[in-house]
């Protein structure tokens, strides 16, 4: 993982839109159906709209019908940080990106999806861009790991 990017909340107010900060520093939630992302078939990389960290593969993305786009697995363990979310009354883990710690959305596990990890990342589209195969460029640190 490339070195941690810490900016001041000012700074990402500038670069980020107003919905882009709810989402990304004050771990909102954009609208179900909505995002971008929801319905992209796309080969490519998901990067961290905040910090462009390479996030997830489109591989391992798959329709779970919840209404945001849903990965069974990040591209390496170290991509992302979970945490207790006792929001809103319940217990969630919530996904943020460990590089630049912005919100992404929150993980599930046990639904019994027939993925490889019975996981649901199910990720927030606006906290997240999309580089299409041909232009994204190698993740030589993913590949060491791999």
């Amino acid at each position: 993982m490339p070195e941690k990017v810490v900016k001041a909340e000012e700074e990402w107010r500038r670069e980020l839109s107003p919905e882009e900060y709810y989402v990304l520093r004050l771990a909102g939630t954009e609208p179900p159906g909505t995002g971008e992302y929801l319905h992209n078939e796309q080969v490519g990389v998901y990067r961290c709209r905040a910090c462009g960290a390479e996030l997830f593969r489109s591989e391992t993305k798959f329709d779970s019908h919840c209404g945001w786009p849903s990965f069974w697995s990040p591209m390496a363990g170290d991509r992302v940080r979970l945490l207790e979310d006792r929001s809103h009354g319940m217990v969630r883990t919530e996904v943020r990106c460990s590089r630049c710690d912005s919100h992404l959305g929150h993980v599930f596990e046990g639904e019994g999806y027939p993925t490889p990890t019975d996981q649901r990342y199910c990720i927030n589209s606006i906290a997240l861009t999309f580089e299409p195969a041909q232009q994204a460029e190698p993740d030589h640190q993913s590949e060491r790991k791999a």
